[in-house]
């Protein structure tokens, strides 16, 4: 429990596992509030189901409103498609599949890595409307999440919670009266820590090349412009305002330099690569184990 004495609701939602804690005990009329608004994302933005508006979108090029948070989604993206030379990309869900790593999640290569379509050639994305021109499968993974955080906690706030915690499966948003120390997991060992950080308000989300898993070197953390698998990279940690921002540049953190990143977004990171050094911004006030 980040904060002793507050009570947690758990539940699962967009294929992880989340707990959201508070002071004091959220209503049955709250929880269903928090559960209708993880299901509404999932059912706009999972590539996981045939029913969703992404899944529609693979299938059929055209134009497309999308659900509230588009708009913040899209402006982000394309920053870091931009920032990072097209490597991350919302149009990486076919080399996802290409890899195994499918709506039926087969885990089974289907054939070599598949370089995205590049994002001027096939899609427009206009704050919420985006206009296809051609079968694309959308996947904004490595910013959703985080999103999905920042939305529950936009409710708990509309609800009166204002202070809560939220842990999205290790990407967390505190906005409680206090910081809280979190343990930073060694790339290698989930067992074990590489040192700590105190959170304070705001996010801190890791992305990390043994999650997910499968196969021999491959994991879902993918080069856009190649198809295949980060390997310079084994883990890293951003702390930002928002979970969207720390979710995204933890993995824009696998394909540039944190200083280059800072540049444009206000953040603290910790970047561990293949060679086992690390490299860290001056205000991520964490300790490293030796």
């Amino acid at each position: 429990m980040p904060h002793p004495g507050w009570v947690s609701f758990t539940f699962d939602g967009i294929g992880t596992g989340w707990e959201i804690s508070t002071p004091s005990t959220l209503s049955a009329d709250i929880r269903q509030r928090l559960l209708d608004v993880v299901t509404g994302y999932d059912a706009a933005w999972s590539r996981f189901r045939i029913d969703s508006l992404v899944a529609t979108i693979a299938r059929c090029p055209g134009r497309y409103e999308l659900p509230a948070g588009a708009t913040d989604l899209g402006r982000l993206y394309g920053t870091l498609y931009r920032l990072t030379g097209g490597a991350m990309t919302p149009l990486v869900g076919g080399s996802l599949a290409q890899l195994g790593y499918d709506a039926r999640y087969s885990l089974r290569a289907a054939g070599p890595p598949l370089p995205a379509p590049r994002w001027e050639d096939v899609l427009h994305w206009q704050g919420s409307v985006v206009t296809t021109a051609a079968p694309v499968t959308i996947d904004v993974g490595a910013a959703g999440k985080g999103q999905l955080a920042d939305l529950l906690s936009a409710e708990l706030n509309a609800c009166g919670h204002g202070e809560h915690f939220i842990d999205a499966s290790g990407d967390l948003l505190n906005r409680g009266p206090d910081p809280v120390r979190i343990a930073l997991e060694h790339p290698a060992d989930h067992g074990q820590g590489i040192g700590t950080v105190m959170l304070g308000p705001g996010a801190l989300c890791a992305s990390a090349a043994n999650r997910r898993v499968w196969g021999e070197g491959l994991h879902h953390v993918l080069d856009g412009t190649t198809g295949s698998p980060v390997r310079s990279v084994v883990a890293s940690w951003a702390m930002a305002g928002t979970a969207m921002v720390a979710d995204a540049l933890a993995t824009a953190l696998f394909f540039v330099e944190g200083a280059r990143l800072q540049r444009e977004f206000d953040f603290a990171w910790l970047t561990v690569y293949s060679d086992g050094h690390a490299e860290f911004s001056a205000d991520f006030e964490g300790t490293l184990f030796s």
